[in-house]
């Protein structure tokens, strides 16, 4: 059964967290029906992630069996959880999602998107440099759209640009890390890759992440400005996880390990709910 639960993979369920981007800033974390609804987005896409996982674990079974990490960690490549049972599971995720975007069919889209990004990943896009980590980033602005979508509201541009260049970064950085721990025969498009190469687009990223938040606060939330150092600071203090602490493979296990990280989180989310009057 711990087996089972760990094919699909609830600690990478934070990464959902950007569902909760536009309860956040629209200043509605107060009002229960938005919680719920918020909630409710969450859930679906913590459904719809944990099918992708399997999927994608199903298909690669025989690439994470060579990978050092990836052959003791994933249930299906350990040999702990068979195939059929993954099968099994993916068809029950997916019976539920189905029966959940039903009961709020405004998720359609951006979880329809979600699965049918995910699959074209699995199949095709995770072997194109650059549509790799495009592809990565695109899943998290869609969970955004979630978030807005439940709330009925629409979508900030600056929100957009932001989060998206966010979830660039912390594809770049995946990837780069991928690079220098593992080398490039555990991941096809690697090849494609070189570490030099890779330090500039997670820098571009990076950068371009600090310039969209801060015009965003500058523009439009100017009560929020004292967040720009917190903002700065957790972008680099990821970057020195993943180059000196060798956690930048899974940002996930990065953010839950590092306590720094961690009060960083916290000291934004308070300045954030402090600076934003509810709606």
């Amino acid at each position: 059964m711990l087996e089972l639960v760990k094919l699909l993979r609830p600690r990478q369920w934070i990464k959902n967290g950007f569902v909760f981007a536009p309860l956040l800033f629209t200043g509605r974390y107060t009002d229960r029906t938005s919680v719920l609804e918020t909630l409710y987005a969450f859930i679906v896409f913590c459904i719809a992630s944990s099918a992708v996982y399997v999927l994608n674990d199903i298909r690669d079974i025989e690439a994470d069996k060579l990978h050092p990490k990836k052959s003791k960690t994933r249930p299906l490549a350990a040999g702990t959880v068979s195939k059929k049972s993954a099968i099994v599971t993916l068809i029950g995720l997916a019976l539920a999602l189905i029966a959940l975007v039903i009961r709020s069919p405004e998720l359609f889209p951006s979880v329809g998107a979600y699965i049918v990004l995910n699959i074209a990943y699995s199949l095709y896009l995770k072997h194109q440099p650059v549509l790799d980590i495009f592809t990565i980033a695109a899943g998290f602005v869609l969970r955004i759209v979630a978030g807005a979508s439940a709330l009925s509201v629409p979508l900030s541009v600056w929100m957009f640009v932001t989060g998206f260049s966010l979830a660039l970064y912390l594809a770049a950085m995946k990837r780069l890390s991928e690079i220098k721990e593992t080398g490039t025969e555990s991941r096809r498009v690697l090849e494609m890759y070189t570490p030099e190469l890779m330090e500039k687009f997670t820098l571009i990223a990076a950068i371009s992440s600090l310039i969209f938040y801060s015009l965003f606060t500058l523009t439009t939330r100017p009560e929020l400005i004292a967040t720009i150092p917190i903002v700065l600071f957790g972008i680099m203090r990821y970057w020195y996880v993943a180059e000196h602490l060798k956690g930048g493979e899974s940002p996930t296990d990065a953010l839950s390990r590092d306590w720094q990280l961690i009060l960083t989180a916290i000291a934004w989310l308070i300045v954030v709910i402090w600076g934003i009057q509810p709606a």
